[in-house]
Parts: C-alpha cells; sequence; structure tokens
C-alpha cells in the first residue's frame, strides 16, 4: 500500500494541522452550514415577530399539492417548478450548442473567426442580464415575433453561452500538445480528433465549472419574471399578491430553488467521481 504522505516525487508531504482537518470535516461543514441557515430563519422570525407578521405556514402546503374530487393535484409552486425546469433545460442545451462554436471558432486560428468570437464575448458578458431581457423582449421581440417565453430562453442561452464558451476553450486547452500531434500521426483531422479524441478527454476538466453553470443559470432564471413568465418566481409573486403571505411563500420558494441545485451538484459529483481519470 502507498503511504499517502509521500507525494509522486517520493518527497514526504506534511499532514495538514489537526484543527484544519477537523474544520474541513464533513459533519464540521454540515454543522456551520446548519448553523448559518438557522440564524438567518432567526432572524427573518424575529424581525416578523417584531412587524406583528401574521404567520400563516398551515396555508401553504396547498400550494403544493392537494387532493381534489379528481384526485391528487399539484399545487402552482410545483407548476412554478416545472416551468423553471423546462425553461433551463431548454435554455442551457442551447447555449452548451453555442457556447461550443463560439469556442470552436476561437481556438480555429482563423482571423474572422477569432475576432468574431471576441467581440461576441466581449459584447454579452459587458451587458447586464437584466438589459439583455429587454432587448430580447421589448426590442428584437417585436422584430422577430418572440414572444415571452422564446425571448426569456434567447436570453438566458445567448448570456450563458459566454461563460460557458470559456469553460470550454479551458478544457480544450487542458488537453496535452501530444494528443493532439497522436490524433495527426494516425490522419485524423481536426474535427476527428474533436470528437474522438479532445472533446471526451476534456469532459472532466469541464464538468466541475458547468456544475456551476448550471447552478448559476438556474438561479438566473428568475430574472425572467419581470417580463410576466409563468415560472416559479412569477408564481410566487402572484401568489403574494393574492394572500400577502410574505415571508411564508418566499422562505417555499427559495427552499425549492436550494433543493434543485442541491440536487444538481450533487448529481454532477457523482458523474466527476464516475468518469474521473487518473492523472
Amino acid at each position: 500500500m502507498p503511504d499517502d504522505s509521500v507525494g509522486s516525487g517520493g518527497i514526504p508531504v506534511p499532514k495538514p494541522p489537526v484543527h484544519q482537518r477537523f474544520l474541513n470535516s464533513v459533519p464540521v461543514a454540515i454543522l456551520i452550514y446548519a448553523v448559518v441557515v438557522g440564524l438567518i430563519f432567526y432572524g427573518s422570525f424575529a424581525g416578523a415577530q417584531n412587524m406583528g407578521y401574521n404567520w400563516q405556514w398551515y396555508r401553504v402546503p396547498q400550494y403544493l399539492y392537494s387532493f381534489t374530487d379528481d384526485g391528487f393535484q399539484w399545487g402552482e409552486i410545483v407548476i412554478g417548478l416545472f416551468a423553471t425546469i423546462r425553461l433551463c433545460v431548454v435554455s442551457f442545451l442551447l447555449a452548451t450548442v453555442l457556447g461550443l462554436l463560439v469556442a470552436l471558432l476561437r481556438l480555429s486560428g482563423l482571423v474572422m473567426g477569432t475576432a468574431v468570437s471576441v467581440g461576441f464575448l466581449e459584447l454579452i458578458r459587458n451587458i447586464p442580464l437584466l438589459v439583455l431581457l429587454y432587448l430580447f423582449y421589448y426590442v428584437l421581440g417585436p422584430i422577430f415575433g418572440f414572444d415571452r417565453y422564446t425571448a426569456s430562453v434567447l436570453t438566458l442561452a445567448v448570456f450563458h453561452s459566454a461563460l460557458i464558451s470559456e469553460i470550454f476553450r479551458a478544457g480544450i486547452n487542458a488537453i496535452p500538445l501530444g494528443q493532439w500531434e497522436a490524433a495527426k500521426s494516425i490522419g485524423m483531422s481536426t474535427a476527428q480528433s474533436y470528437r474522438y479524441i479532445i472533446l471526451p478527454q476534456s469532459v472532466r476538466f469541464m464538468l466541475p465549472p458547468i456544475t456551476g453553470e448550471m447552478v448559476h443559470l438556474v438561479k438566473s432564471s428568475a430574472i425572467v419574471s419581470v417580463i410576466a413568465v409563468a415560472e416559479l418566481t412569477t408564481v410566487g409573486r402572484n401568489i403574494i399578491s393574492d394572500t400577502y403571505m410574505s415571508f411564508e411563500i418566499w422562505f417555499t420558494v427559495a427552499i425549492v430553488y436550494l433543493l434543485v441545485t442541491l440536487i444538481l451538484s450533487i448529481g454532477v459529483s457523482f458523474l466527476e467521481k464516475r468518469y474521473a481519470v487518473d492523472q
């Protein structure tokens, strides 16, 4: 069995101090997370009590599910969640395709391709997401006939494609030059090299930042509520306008977003371990 305290070059690697190992342990991380969340809930509860707020948590379940004469029915919040998931999936797939094209253009070595990709990146990265949404809906929408949903998908896809393209570029550049040379030596074209050699190997480098970008997209999708797209945040606002249960509904919506992002992170962490390749 190899000694974990010895590096690959035979040089002993000192173990972290005891207090550092203790703070980095999973139970401590969970405890710190629980304390922070608890303090947030306590602060909100105390503030609401000082305001004389009338808590009505007993009314929240009806917006998650209900049983009627027709049987089990999903509530408005869950329906809004399904709409958010559909919006995010479509936007992410489109952003991934567009991001890959931009990254390949930048790596093509063509002057025009590099200029177009750099211009696209600088333009999108320097425009706030809200302004981009207004451009797609209020400016381009009437010209090309975009409805609210289409404008929202295009806004999220274009904005996140700029970030995803940089992830693709970094992942491709992380592949050693020898892999390109080996592909050329056996007669592969550039497209074949990308398809069979480069992209499959670069996936392991891309997974962690892609996960962060997926989580970022889910959270930024809430901004489409400003043009009244029927997703989770919009549903929450509509319920609050009818019931005035601001604290209960926003806490519920926040927990739903948290669960979605946690599930994404756990799922991709599993994929990272499943497809990890030893260096």
